[in-house]
């Protein structure tokens, strides 16, 4: 497959406080993914460069997008996040490419801005100790 750009999302899912999943990626503006692993510094006193080993992964996410009240849009799947504590599976798709991982979102933020958006930001962390892993 050549390079491509990252319009043509396909799936952006995140499931709602009752565990249902539900389709926010036409209110999802922008997004930021990250999966990173610990690193121990192992180097001897024998050494004159760095010697590391890779510890626990991890993942995080921060979705924005844009308000919708509307029944099962963004504002149903988060609007619960300060209230419970329940992981939460985001599935995401772009270009036959899917990385599904069970994220705790930690925060429903909302912005109205001076001009007249009104946007939110969800950021989320990995719950469940499963490597997040693009199939």
């Amino acid at each position: 497959m050549p390079k491509q750009s990252g319009l043509g999302w396909t799936t952006c899912s995140v499931d709602d406080a009752a565990g249902s999943a539900k389709v926010i990626v036409n209110d999802v503006t922008n997004l930021q993914i990250s999966t990173p692993r610990g690193v121990q510094d192992v180097t001897g006193l024998d050494k004159f460069a760095y010697e590391r080993i890779l510890l626990l992964a991890d993942s995080s996410i921060t979705l924005n997008g844009v308000f919708n009240p509307t029944t099962d849009a963004s504002h149903d799947v988060f609007k619960t996040v300060t209230s419970t504590s329940v992981a939460r599976t985001t599935t995401l798709t772009i270009a036959s490419k899917t990385l599904a991982s069970e994220l705790l979102y930690t925060d429903y933020n909302l912005t109205r801005a001076q001009t007249g958006e009104f946007t939110w930001s969800a950021p989320g962390v990995l719950s469940d100790g499963t490597i997040p892993t693009w199939a």
